[in-house]
């Protein structure tokens, strides 16, 4: 299993293992299992913590890169609003995402690990 390759399947949406199935059946409803290969997506409990974390540190790195440089040209009464929605809206819609690229990251990882 390539990492690129993971990580392209993870923002696709996609089965880590094989790259067909769909990960989601709503918006915020996750697949018990993948539908093309069986790979059941049904973790102990805490295990999508990790991805609430990566959906956080996505969020805030995209808030810093965009409100530091703006900091000195634009008014914070002007600057926290548009930042604050997006800190609302933003991880709303990458909540699949880091799901996905969570899921990935740990199947390539634990595949890496000696048995």
């Amino acid at each position: 299993m390539r990492f690129w390759r993971t990580v392209g399947r993870g923002l696709r949406l996609r089965c880590p293992q094989c790259g067909e199935g769909r990960l989601f059946e709503g918006f915020f409803k996750m697949a018990p299992y993948c539908a093309t290969c069986g790979l059941d997506l049904r973790r102990e409990h805490g295990y999508y913590v990790g991805a609430m974390y990566l959906n956080y540190g996505v969020t805030a790195a995209v808030e810093l890169a965009v409100g530091i440089p703006l900091a000195d040209r634009v008014p914070m009464s002007t600057l926290s609003w548009p930042l604050g929605i997006f800190a609302l809206l933003f991880p709303l819609w990458f909540f699949r995402y880091s799901r996905s690229l969570w899921l990935g990251l740990d199947l390539y990882f634990t595949s890496l690990a000696p048995k």
